[in-house]
């Protein structure tokens, strides 16, 4: 890992922290916030120590990149955690009586693009 990505990894693991320091929930409960921000920080530290050992610049571009948009889309949502995006209607519908094999496929294809991550981690 070159001096100049170190340092933008380390910033983005510190401009993390910083935002679950300040982290305010959408409803503005103290049980959500504080909720809210351990999971931040908790989603943060296994994502860092899962992929402390990357070497590929690819890779360690693809995980900056990763890390960025969600940054980005918690702060644009309010929300900390994964959106599943394209889920249809009775795409989360419960399983009553037989299997919905299609729901579960579904569910599978729904995770977003830019959460590569997530499903190993959670």
């Amino acid at each position: 890992m070159t001096a100049v990505t170190r340092q933008e990894v380390l910033g983005l693991y510190r401009k993390i922290f910083r935002l679950a320091r300040n982290w305010q929930s959408a409803s503005g409960q103290r049980e959500e916030t504080t909720q809210e921000r351990e999971y931040i920080r908790r989603e943060a530290k296994a994502l860092f120590r899962k992929n402390k050992n990357v070497t590929d610049p690819k890779s360690i571009k693809q995980c900056i990149e990763e890390c960025e948009a969600r940054i980005e889309i918690g702060l644009h949502y309010n929300n900390p955690y994964p959106r599943p995006i394209h889920l249809p209607p009775m795409g989360l519908a419960h399983k009553q009586g037989r299997m919905l094999r299609h729901q579960e496929k579904l569910r599978k294809i729904s995770k977003p693009i830019y959460l590569k991550s997530h499903d190993e981690v959670s």
